[in-house]
């Protein structure tokens, strides 16, 4: 039997060291006048099951690959046919047994053969660099071995000048998906191995720098931007804006505007030694901590913010460079002001995009060791002095490729590690090479290495505790002092998996109100499903378990803000109009509007104030509103135009609407950036629509007014020329969403739990009674759960008059109810051809009671389907808030009209009950039934963010409590457009 070396003797991908062979890291830059080539594109690739399953013959000129594969570079081969991806959230996919990885250890070997280009140049060096592999790589050219490395989401560099050939090079690459570095890559993510960054051959002429690192600070008292370039090669720096020609070393004053996200002022610059050129973009701009609040010059600084992992649905982590731009020019068009690069540094290139368009980065080291936690922290690598030199060599890759961009403020060690000597290894490396920049750690809640007191998934209470500094103490009072004195940052808050998050609102009323508490970074910014097919050839999105994989996490891997297409969610929408940086509130009272500024540095003159008057959601005037100069944090009080006096009658609101005075580089001019809406003229009450009839029983039914009725159920049957497919019944059953599923870990109730453990997915509906009066058909009922004693007692009065039918519904529950409910109103179904929708109330997209801001007043038209939200697992969705009536017609524009009596409701249509969107697992399992299913709402509980962190407040809970509430329902006649 063979027997597996001693430690010292490790294996190189077992080997917790950072690598072999490979040059210092330095500073990135996306061009210069010295040579480069890509070697991106088409490479042969042999994959083997385990790390020694394949010779090394491949490394050799003559080597037969007439039998592989190919790949693309950059990309995953388990993206590319070979072998499936695997997700996991914490869970390690192999035993933890650090720095031990398993036998079968799929292993890549790519192959590129290349010619030089005929004028590369024959002087100094040249530089074979990789910017990103997973896991572990062992790398050949032209026969000679040039090292090994790790570190998945960082470059690497060999010098390879002397092999290089003009016909021919043979590079050789060795891709482990496992290494020692696995332990330190557990991040939340789809486990996806591959050469997934660019691959480039770099001239280094004799006398180019070896690196630089462009100092620019900004004196926000004096207006005075100070500028120095470290290099290792004597050279002279240009800036020809500023006049400025100066030697590398050399600091210069000068009179500058400074960069900040909302301005991202940059200025054009070239660094010039004798072997190079290289352009610069220099932002001056002074950042730090100061007297316990996050400044960028001299400024508080609120972070309207997301978490970041680079995806792409068909590359994976193999991102191009549209859609970075697509992806922060969406972050900019929803008010988004920063990026936490979630949980390693993204590809360099994105950097430049912030430097350009405008965002705050915290930049996170490729660190993470959370599976350790299932096993109480043992072996954690952070407390592993074997693991040391990697963490350092990855702080140091970071901060050199990374130290040139102004957009990066802060330094994140990484995430969800524990606690250990490693961290502050880290930390003390990073504030010795860069003390400019802040430090952030949040997983070691003494926070030694953190110059924020930073948290996930605090609720709304915890957050305003620690905003009045009234947190609970820590047992150290000199840790619990330093903790004190640290400014507030949520790393990760409003978990936007599925339907959510909900309480962004709330968490912004609290960022604004209290100094310390300075904004945060929602989870995530992308659903992360890739890509499947149903055999009759049907896409949907997958996610864990549905490639195979042992152990998974489901579709917690689909928790962004955009859909996996990059489509906006509603909870995008949402959080665009939460973190709006203009408030605009009305007083109806005064026939007033306020503006209030809420920019941290600009002012509002990049925008333009419109107001519309508009009469049961049309709109019947418009103009613009002179807003003066604002200053950040300054506000206007302006009055309102006069209504117009030949205004239809009916409900008013003035809507006044913030947008782009002209083209930026982020968006077109007309784009809207912020609204408001203030009331007007109320609502009319309704009255009835002519005389009262009686019931009466007829050899079809009962017949009440335009209403054909059950003589046994009591159930509606007919309206007017409509045949109803199911008649108007108390419905208090959602699909649950993944915020009422709630994470095991919460302490909070899991609602969506225990509503299906009490069965309010079956409930049976008992008739008592069948009542005609004078003036009313009523129907007593009793709508309860089997196996338990808990009902609502629930009763339906119908009258009409003229062609409306009124049904006022009445609840009264029995029993002590141990939940609230999901939702609370009538469920109807109507004929499939009524596809067609149209209401006045809140849209255009869906809203729930803790996600309502985005949804404005007006009048909306949209088909059934395009109401339906497509989370990548189905669930309860497209709700419509505040609702006064809704159609829903046929082609020829017949139909029925349901109107609010007094109160608005929810409105919801889809073409499927709300058991088979609780069954389907992907949006496929979705099929149209030959029935429209309508929910008209008195209440629907709230969403909050419970998948991952807190639930709803309280405020949104849908307790259990008597109820009633009325709608009124009108068949309407064929014959319109």
């Amino acid at each position: 039997m063979s027997i597996r070396p001693a430690d010292d003797r490790l294996p190189y991908y077992e080997n917790p060291s950072p690598g072999t062979g490979t040059l210092p890291a330095r500073a990135w830059y996306a061009r210069s006048d010295a040579a480069r080539l890509s070697l991106d594109g088409s490479w042969a690739f042999r994959l083997s099951a385990t790390a020694e399953g394949a010779d090394t013959a491949f490394v050799a000129d003559d080597a037969d690959t007439s039998g592989w594969d190919e790949v693309t570079v950059p990309g995953h081969w388990v993206l590319q046919g070979h072998g499936a991806p695997a997700y996991t959230n914490v869970k390690y996919p192999f035993p933890v047994d650090p720095p031990r990885v398993p036998t079968e250890n799929p292993t890549g070997d790519h192959r590129r053969v290349f010619d030089l280009p005929e004028e590369w140049p024959a002087d100094g060096e040249s530089v074979l660099r990789f910017e990103g592999v997973e896991s572990c790589a062992r790398v050949w050219l032209n026969g000679r071995e040039l090292g090994t490395f790790q570190g998945s989401r960082l470059p690497h560099e060999f010098a390879v000048g002397p092999l290089l050939r003009p016909r021919g090079n043979v590079l050789a690459v060795r891709v482990h998906q496992w290494s020692a570095g696995s332990y330190l890559e557990d991040q939340d993510m789809w486990w996806l191995p591959g050469i997934f960054r660019e691959v480039t051959l770099l001239h280094r002429p004799a006398l180019s720098p070896a690196d630089f690192f462009v100092h620019a600070g900004y004196d926000h008292t004096t207006g005075i931007g100070t500028l120095r370039v470290e290099c290792d090669q004597p050279g002279r720096v240009t800036v020809p804006e500023l006049g400025l020609d100066v030697a590398t070393g050399e600091e210069v004053a000068v009179a500058v505007e400074p960069w900040t996200a909302e301005t991202p002022r940059l200025y054009a610059g070239e660094l010039a030694t004798e072997g190079e050129r290289i352009p610069l973009r220099v932002g001056f701009r002074t950042v730090g901590v100061q007297d316990g609040v996050f400044r960028a010059n001299g400024r508080r600084v609120l972070f309207r913010g997301v978490n970041r992992h680079e995806f792409h649905p068909e590359h994976g982590r193999a991102v191009d460079l549209a859609t970075m731009r697509e992806d922060i020019l969406l972050m900019k068009r929803h008010n988004i002001n920063a990026v936490r690069t979630s949980h390693y540094p993204p590809h360099p290139a994105f950097l430049d995009l912030c430097d350009e368009l405008g965002l705050w980065v915290v930049d996170e080291c490729d660190l993470e060791t959370h599976g350790f936690g299932e096993i109480g922290w043992r072996g954690n690598p952070v407390s592993d002095e074997r693991f040391t030199p990697a963490l350092v060599d990855r702080a140091r890759r970071m901060v050199e490729r990374d130290k040139n961009h102004p957009s990066v403020v802060i330094w994140s060690l990484g995430n969800e590690s524990g606690s250990g000597p490693g961290l502050g290894a880290m930390a003390a490396w990073i504030r010795e090479r860069d003390p400019s920049r802040s430090l952030h750690y949040e997983h070691d809640h003494d926070f030694p290495d953190s110059d924020f007191f930073s948290r996930m998934y605090a609720s709304h209470e915890e957050v305003e505790r620690i905003g009045r500094r009234e947190e609970e103490p820590l047992p150290d009072p000199e840790l619990d002092a330093h903790r004190r004195s640290l400014p507030f940052l949520l790393c990760e808050y409003a978990h936007a998996m599925g339907n959510g998050p909900g309480g962004l609102a709330d968490y912004q009323r609290l960022f604004e109100t209290y100094e310390r508490t300075q904004g945060g970074f929602v989870w995530e910014w992308i659903d992360h499903g890739l890509p499947k097919r149903t055999p009759d050839g049907r896409t949907y999105y997958g996610y864990g378990g549905d490639f195979g994989e042992e152990l998974h996490d489901g579709n917690f891997v689909c928790d962004g803000l955009l859909f996996p297409d990059r489509t906006p969610s509603p909870g995008l929408l949402e959080f665009k109009k939460v973190v709006e940086p203009v408030r605009i509130t009305g007083d109806a009272a005064t026939g007033t509007v306020t503006v209030a500024n809420g920019h941290d540095f600009a002012g509002v003159d990049h925008l333009g104030f419109a107001w519309t008057y508009e009469v049961e959601g049309e709109a019947v005037a418009s103009g613009e509103l002179t807003v003066p100069p604002l200053e950040p944090g300054g506000s206007a009080t302006l009055p309102l135009p006069t209504a117009p006096a030949d205004a239809p009658a009916g409900e008013a609101v003035w809507t006044i609407r913030a947008t782009l005075a002209a083209d930026t580089a982020w968006a077109p001019r007309g784009h809207l950036v912020a609204w408001g809406q203030v009331p007007a003229v109320p609502a009319p009450r309704r009255r009835p629509a002519g005389p009262a009839p009686a019931p009466t029983t007829t050899a079809d039914g009962i017949r009440l007014g335009a209403g054909r009725f059950d003589p046994a159920t009591g159930e509606l049957l007919a309206i007017g020329g409509l045949t109803l497919a199911e008649g108007p019944r108390l419905d208090v059953w959602r699909a649950p969403t993944d915020n009422d599923l709630g994470a095991s870990w919460q302490p909070q109730a899991r609602f969506g739990v225990i509503w299906r453990e009490l069965g309010l997915h079956r409930t049976r509906h008992r008739i008592d009674a069948v009542e005609l009066t004078e003036d009313a058909l009523t129907v007593r009922t009793r709508v309860a759960p089997a196996a338990t004693d808990l009902g609502l007692l629930t009763d339906y009065r119908w009258t009409a008059a003229g062609d409306e039918l009124r049904l006022t519904v009445s609840v009264t529950p029995q029993g002590d109810w141990p939940c609230p409910l999901a939702r609370l109103g009538v469920r109807l179904g109507l004929p499939a051809g009524l596809g067609q929708t149209e209401w006045f109330g809140g849209g255009p997209g869906e809203a729930y009671p803790d996600t309502t801001l985005a949804a404005a007043l007006g009048r909306y038209r949209m088909p059934v389907d395009a109401l339906q939200t497509p989370y990548v697992r189905p669930q309860e969705n497209g709700a419509r808030t505040d609702v006064r009536w809704a159609e829903l017609r046929d082609e020829d524009g017949a139909g029925l009209r349901i109107a609010a009596d007094p109160a608005p409701f929810w409105f919801t249509a889809r073409r499927w009950t709300s058991a088979r969107l609780d069954a389907a697992a992907h949006t496929t399992d979705l099929a149209s039934e030959d029935t429209v299913w309508v929910n008209l709402d008195h209440g629907q509980h709230g969403i909050g963010s419970q998948s991952c962190g807190p639930g709803p407040l309280p405020k949104y809970y849908l307790t259990v409590a008597p109820a009633e509430f009325s709608l009124v329902f009108t068949a309407v006649a064929g014959g319109r457009g």
